[in-house]
């Protein structure tokens, strides 16, 4: 039987919704009385299981999912990472041997991810309400409304994750992103690549789909952007090697490209009275390092752990909890928020001294392990508390 108060109510079910009911779900009393309202379609607008996105995520996401026995199968592991910047000297070599872990982390294709969350969803007990994209409504003194639709859901904690952050802090940083995949002519097994050029970040990251394959997500002016999507598969091709170097050979491109605007959008309250908000509805940020993701289940992580006292007596007020979340997850947010902010800008300002400088950062990185260790380890894991 639906419950006529649900004790928290998650407005958008992607993954970091789906991870935040799972985790949640091992506390409570009675997972049911948890809702996780879904909608037919996801961020990109596509059915999640046709979205077209690969998703980066660190080792310490893999952690926290297979700690949930939700942790996909078919993914492709990042041991190796190369760091460097196009037409300047300097780059920075990032190993999983550093670290004694078995992978810095791991790409999968967002479906699949999905796909994986939602099984183990299903079979957790927690109540999933599927319809139109949920909003808050109107707090009536103890109780939060949810609106899905026409359909008012009352609920003693909301948890907004769907959304592209807040009107707090906004940046648009002047390029779009192509998003496609190609094949490489030199696959070297288990790295990644980030290089940053005058217009934007160039990453490559190795694709679930087979050796050969890497994800694309390439960085740059709009009007370039906006070319590149309609060039021809061998020209396309031919450019995306020029970009980004012959480490691997020519590369070879046959997949649909995706562009989208890159910006950032970041709340500076995670908790808004009943209302906690997480993941993109919090803070959306620049791909570069690949870092949306992995902050947004740490937040679920951090909320599931303050909250599951309050889930064995839901009864009481939750603000004190609510309040405690929002401070432990400050500092995680703002540096994050503060270095996928930086790097893509200062890599791309055309100033000579400037890139000088990057170059130096970047082989002092390299040759200084006390120094390269904290920034990768927070990439790694994110700043715990």
């Amino acid at each position: 039987m639906t419950p006529s108060v649900f004790d928290i109510a998650i407005l958008g079910a992607g993954p970091v919704g789906q991870a935040l009911a799972l985790l949640l779900a091992r506390a409570a009393r009675d997972p049911a009385r948890i809702a996780l309202l879904a909608t037919p379609s996801g961020a990109s607008g596509a059915a999640p299981l046709a979205d077209p996105r690969v998703l980066a995520m660190n080792r310490g996401s893999r952690v926290l999912l297979d700690s949930l026995g939700a942790f996909p199968a078919r993914v492709a592991d990042i041991r190796h990472i190369h760091v460097s910047q196009r037409g300047r000297l300097g780059r920075t070599l990032i190993d999983h041997t550093d670290f004694d872990v078995p992978q810095l982390g791991s790409v999968v294709a967002y479906a699949t991810l999905h796909e994986s969350l939602a099984a183990r969803v299903a079979a957790s007990g927690v109540t999933v309400l599927s319809g139109p994209a949920a909003r808050l409504g109107p707090a009536l003194g103890e109780i939060q409304q949810v609106m899905q639709g026409d359909v008012a859901i009352a609920c003693r904690v909301a948890v907004q994750c769907d959304g592209a952050g807040g009107a707090d802090v906004q940046r648009s940083y002047g390029q779009h992103a192509v998003l496609t995949s190609a094949r490489a002519a030199l696959p070297r097994a288990g790295w990644a690549w980030e290089r940053f050029t005058r217009e934007g970040p160039l990453a490559m990251l190795p694709h679930p789909q087979a050796p050969d394959t890497y994800a694309v997500v390439w960085a740059c002016a709009p009007e370039r952007a906006a070319e590149l999507a309609t060039l021809d598969d061998t020209r396309f091709s031919a450019a995306l090697t020029q970009a980004f170097g012959t480490r691997l050979g020519r590369l070879h491109s046959q997949a649909p490209r995706h562009v989208f605007p890159l910006e950032l959008k970041a709340r500076r309250a995670q908790v808004q009275g009943r209302c906690a908000i997480i993941g993109n509805a919090a803070q959306t940020l620049h791909p570069v390092a690949g870092q949306g993701l992995n902050l947004g289940l740490r937040d679920a992580a951090q909320l599931a752990q303050t909250l599951a006292p309050w889930l064995q007596a839901p009864e009481q007020n939750p603000a004190p909890l609510l309040a405690a979340f929002a401070r432990d997850r400050s500092a995680d947010r703002l540096l994050t928020a503060s270095l996928t902010d930086l790097m893509p800008r200062i890599f791309a300002t055309g100033l000579a001294p400037v890139e000088h400088a990057c170059g130096l950062a970047l082989l002092t990185l390299d040759l200084v392990p006390a120094v390269r260790a904290p920034l990768a380890r927070h990439l790694l894991q994110g700043l715990r508390t």
